[in-house]
């Protein structure tokens, strides 16, 4: 099976690429490690457990307002904003935090990621598309038979895209 890597920085048009790789005429399936990150760091999951239980006692806005009660069971979801806040940036505090996040998530996206190429190993597909932001920054890229970098030519209509999609 090949595994074909798709990479590139943010707001370069990734999403776009993968979503034409997964329909017809092409039909591949994709493995997106950014919905990854995000399901392993869903209340309930260990993941969840131990961003909580780092960043909750230093970012007093972790977690999203509960006032109904609804989350009780699992825990109120992240804060997603708050913890961009708390990780990104250029000061030492922001990349050791970063670092630190990464480390309690990585481990889980990849082993969703192993299952997933397993899965569809098992099923008969003949390739994956690996769709992984920080593919060569985390040696994925060895594991590709293909790697797909996508970007963009001018800077203004990349940070034009990011600040439609993220204005905060």
């Amino acid at each position: 099976m090949l595994l074909i890597g798709l990479t590139g920085s943010i707001a370069t048009g990734k999403s776009t690429v993968s979503s034409l790789l997964g329909q017809p005429p092409h039909s591949l399936p994709i493995i997106d490690a950014d919905l990854l990150a995000r399901k392993v760091a869903e209340p309930g999951t260990r993941g969840y457990k131990k961003i909580v239980n780092y960043f909750g006692p230093t970012t007093p806005d972790l977690l999203q307002e509960d006032p109904d009660g609804k989350f009780k069971e699992h825990g109120a979801p992240l804060n997603r904003p708050a913890l961009g806040r708390r990780v990104f940036g250029d000061s030492d505090e922001r990349k050791r935090d970063r670092k630190i996040l990464g480390t309690i998530l990585h481990p889980y996206v990849r082993l969703e990621m192993a299952k997933a190429v397993l899965y569809y190993y098992l099923t008969g597909h003949w390739a994956v598309v690996l769709d992984i932001p920080l593919l060569f920054e985390s040696g994925l890229d060895i594991f590709c038979g293909t790697v797909v970098v996508v970007a963009v030519s001018d800077p203004a209509t990349q940070m034009k895209r990011l600040q439609e999609r993220d204005p905060h």
